[in-house]
């Protein structure tokens, strides 16, 4: 099994992927247990003066003017785990909660936390053991980071609350420590607080749907491609120096792989009378306009994933000449925009998609093509409730798309006074991204169906190739009506699985 090894210096994305998705091991490098050690000594050194200092000897928030004295404070570190695992409603997804977990590791073991070696080390044993603790959908306004989802995953480091065991089912934290060979975590000075202090939900969640997006802006740009082609369209428009004088470089990108798709084609650019098209649509000449801006807005929202992952995110935190000083690094705003921006740029992919799937099911803008591509229009209905369909997630997506980082509400006394709602943006934008290729495979099962349907003519080669695998899959072809929904199903694996991808691939070779 592939292992991670977690530094002191951060880690990538491909990493936190490995542990989310793909259960790899987390190991603790020799630097990074050198780093825990020695900011813990700063903090053993501070908790031994007199002088309050926040997070190690006195209360939290609104409550930080209180001085707690030594024989308090292992009481106060659990107390403050205990009170923050308030969260509420539906348990959050593995992946998020493993993503969440390996995140906070990486930056309790930057050194600039002051958190045991041996808690660090639990943290990994709890992610090895394939042991995921019940995290709840509310809880996180997105500061001080996500504060009710990480204190659910401290309170199983104590060995208290819930966790899903390996075998998928949840039961007392405490039993699966022990059923493991692990012994629950006794917090001392500050490393209460050090494991509550992120913006670890959010980043992980952001981490997971640019992976996805990656997927799903390369299958829009095939399916907007065999629409183009299924509408008998020109790919004129696709050309690299029209591309050129607008640099913008996802434009680029897609215009490039739609040609890519298109070529050798038999369809583009015939017309059904002897009124040749000046235009296409909107919706199919500017498909590489819209796609590329939400391939723009993909790449700055994983620059600022980057430098998140390159970040030591807590509060108080310890400094290499030994200060520990108070900071506003938890504040979840950098995270939350971007996450609002990806659910903009979304649904705008998303509702141009429905647009080419719409014109594919109109007799009169489909340049002859049946109505709804029924085999027999009246009796059979085709593909006119996959359209509402698409339409219903499309309006969904509209929704999510309003900015959940333009809200702030306060908090902790008034202490608290100004929030980043992260955790709100990453949630909507993880069933944003599920509708989006929702959307997409209805684009694909109405595209494949209406270039089947241009009989005597011969479709690209790559398109030729999607056709053939997604059959194979499952997807039925054109013919009376049937019984629609697992068709639908099964285009939707086909898109998320990336299979749509590779199977263009298999001809084009690697996509941009």
């Amino acid at each position: 099994m592939h292992t991670v090894v977690v530094g002191t210096s951060g880690t990538t994305a491909s990493d936190v992927l490995a542990v989310a998705r793909d259960g790899a091991r987390v190991e603790l490098s020799q630097e990074a247990v050198a780093a825990l050690a020695a900011a813990r000594e700063i903090v053993d050194a501070l908790a031994a003066k007199p002088d309050p200092v926040y997070g190690v000897s006195t209360g939290f928030g609104a409550l930080a003017t209180r001085h707690i004295s030594p024989e308090l404070r292992g009481r106060l570190q659990r107390n403050i785990v205990r009170s923050h695992a308030a969260g509420m409603g539906p348990r959050v997804e593995r992946e998020v909660v493993r993503a969440l977990m390996f995140l906070r590791l990486k930056t309790v073991c930057s050194g600039h936390t002051g958190v045991r070696p041996e808690v660090a080390q639990t943290m990994a044993d709890l992610l090895n053991a394939g042991i995921t603790p019940v995290v709840h959908e509310y809880g996180s306004l997105g500061c001080s980071g996500d504060l009710a989802p990480l204190s659910h995953c401290a309170l199983a480091l104590m060995g208290e609350g819930d966790a899903e065991g390996p075998d998928g089912v949840v039961r007392p934290a405490g039993e699966l420590l022990a059923e493991h060979g692990i012994r629950p975590v006794e917090l001392r000075e500050k490393e209460g607080l050090a494991l509550l202090n992120g913006t670890d939900g959010m980043l992980g969640m952001l981490i997971m749907a640019l992976a996805d997006l990656d997927t799903l802006y390369r299958s829009a740009d095939v399916t907007a491609a065999l629409s183009l082609e299924a509408l008998l369209g020109t790919d004129k428009v696709l050309a690299p120096e029209l591309h050129a004088i607008r640099p913008h470089p996802g434009q680029a990108a897609s215009a490039a792989n739609m040609l890519a798709v298109l070529k050798g084609s038999g369809l583009t650019g015939h017309h059904q009378d002897d009124a040749p098209r000046v235009q296409d649509a909107y919706s199919v000449r500017c498909a590489p306009q819209v796609a590329g801006a939400g391939r723009d807005t993909v790449a700055h929202a994983r620059l600022v994933a980057d430098r998140e992952l390159a970040s030591a995110v807590d509060n108080p935190v310890v400094l290499p000449d030994g200060r520990v000083e108070s900071n506003g690094n938890f504040h979840g705003a950098p995270v939350a925009y971007v996450l609002d921006f990806l659910a903009v740029a979304a649904a705008d992919l998303g509702s141009i998609a429905e647009r080419r799937t719409d014109r594919l099911l109109d007799k009169n803008r489909s340049h002859g093509l049946p109505p709804f591509l029924a085999d027999d229009a009246g009796v059979d209905s085709g593909l006119m409730i996959a359209q509402y369909t698409q339409a219903a997630l499309v309006s969904e997506m509209k929704r999510l798309a309003v900015p959940a980082s333009a809200d702030s509400i306060p908090s902790s006394a008034m202490q608290e006074d100004h929030v980043s709602m992260g955790w709100s943006a990453a949630r909507k934008l993880r069933t944003a991204v599920d509708d989006l290729t929702r959307i997409i495979a209805i684009e694909l099962y109405a595209a494949t169906r209406a270039v089947e349907l241009r009989e005597g003519l011969t479709p690209a080669p790559a398109t030729r190739a999607v056709i053939d695998a997604v059959r194979k899959a499952g997807v039925a072809g054109p013919g009376p009506d049937r019984f629609l929904a697992p068709d639908l199903a099964a285009a939707e694996a086909f898109v998320r699985e990336g299979r749509l991808v590779a199977a263009v691939e298999t001809v084009t070779g690697p996509l941009l």
